[in-house]
């Protein structure tokens, strides 16, 4: 299990630089304010999937957690990687690569709120 709670790490670590590159240039480049959204989803996801990961090792069920952990994150690295290609680019990683990253985050916090009641229903009574 530490395996993996290292590499969410890891993920969230390279999730939360691009984050701040892409929020650097959407701030500073002219012509990038399209790159502004996806910086700020990236900062949030990569806090979110550390935040998982701290928790994972204490949990009763900790790989519903990291599931959650990791489809946050490869939502999120389709959603804005799709949008930062386009933007600096002119081009998509792949047709409906960013609806699919949203529809995946979405899917991570299901899949999160799910391993919330999965680790409440293992620490009642």
């Amino acid at each position: 299990m530490m395996q993996a709670v290292a590499a969410i790490v890891i993920y969230a670590g390279l999730a939360g630089a691009a984050g701040v590159v892409l929020a650097a240039a959407g701030a500073h480049g002219e012509g990038y304010a399209a790159l502004t959204p996806p910086a700020y989803f990236l900062l949030m996801h990569a806090a979110a999937a550390l935040a998982i990961a701290a928790l994972a090792p204490r949990a009763a069920h900790p790989g519903g957690l990291l599931l959650a952990a990791l489809i946050l994150l490869a939502g999120v690295s389709l959603f804005s990687g799709d949008i930062a290609v386009r933007t600096l680019l002119g081009h998509r990683l792949f047709p409906m690569a960013a609806p699919i990253g949203g529809s995946t985050m979405i899917v991570g916090w299901l899949i999160l709120a799910g391993a919330g009641a999965w680790e409440a229903l293992a620490h009642r009574g």
